[in-house]
């Protein structure tokens, strides 16, 4: 299977088996050394059967060839990833290619990985969602399966991502914001320019609205205070969305995207989150977007 990511820069990630060889070594260290190779031997795994909750290593590293087996280990020890959701690929009668295979991921995967990790602001610095997939000859012999996973490309976390015992006023809040900039990021059109393509950002922001519409029923049901002050901010921001969603011409669009795409800053959910005892750090990426 290949491993993928979902960011602008397309990435992998490779692992094949490797045996630990004792050399000019002393006898302590030989010892040790075999007992270390011996340990991640036995913990090897076979892509095709990893489950959400699978804490890992994989062989040698970042690469861009393919991914055949990675050591699996507690997740209280260091490691370098974890799965956090999967799903079949369905409705291709043929091989998608690596580009569809991607595309297929780059959709589902976000969503998948917040059924297992809601707040994804507490994901560790680094650590980013990754995918493994089909490639051609896995395709041919049945294999359909996407693994989504956070991962290290560089050093290693500790724990399990998986949030646990979340209030019903955190998992409200989370579901919907979740679904906001789902929204937003999923649509997404194209063209870098609102002049090519109208249509397709209008078409955006009708989906950020129907988003921020749901949102802000889930926090009717929150009654803390700075909760209940996002969620009078957030209804003049849903306003600005749907006019944005109406516009009819690319004047009109600008003008309601300034105020709509500035209400949904995530800045200013912090205090918020703060109340509601969720992670207050804003993702570094999401800060540059809103940041420039």
């Amino acid at each position: 299977m290949f491993f993928g990511v979902t960011s602008r820069s397309a990435r992998g990630i490779s692992a094949a088996v490797a045996l630990l060889a004792i050399g000019a070594v002393g006898c302590a260290d030989a010892i040790d050394s075999a007992k270390a190779g011996a340990k991640k031997a036995v913990r090897q795994r076979s892509v095709f059967s990893l489950a959400p909750g699978d804490c890992y290593n994989p062989n040698s590293g970042m690469t861009e060839s393919e991914e055949f087996s990675v050591e699996i280990v507690p997740c209280e020890e260091a490691h370098e990833g974890q799965v956090v959701g999967e799903f079949d690929i369905s409705g291709e009668s043929e091989y998608p290619g690596e580009d569809g295979a991607t595309k297929i991921a780059d959709e589902r995967c976000p969503a998948e990985s917040q059924k297992f990790m809601a707040d994804t602001w507490a994901v560790p610095e680094g650590v980013e969602l990754f995918y493994y997939y089909p490639t051609s000859q896995s395709w041919k012999t049945g294999d359909r399966a996407v693994s989504c996973t956070y991962a290290k490309e560089s050093g290693t976390f500790s724990g399990s991502l998986q949030n646990k015992s979340l209030t019903a006023d955190q998992l409200a809040y989370l579901k919907g914001s979740n679904g906001v900039y789902e929204a937003l990021w999923s649509n997404q059109p194209e063209a870098e320019q609102v002049e090519d393509d109208l249509a397709g950002y209008k078409k955006q922001a009708a989906a950020v609205s129907a988003a921020l519409n749901t949102h802000l029923t889930s926090l009717k049901g929150v009654e803390q205070p700075e909760t209940v002050k996002l969620r009078s901010q957030l209804e003049e921001t849903a306003g600005a969305w749907k006019k944005a969603a109406s516009a009819g011409n690319t004047d009109d669009f600008y003008v309601a995207y300034d105020l709509a795409f500035t209400g949904i800053d995530p800045n200013k959910t912090v205090a918020a989150r703060k109340e509601l005892k969720l992670a207050t750090t804003v993702p570094k990426e999401d800060a540059e977007v809103w940041a420039s």
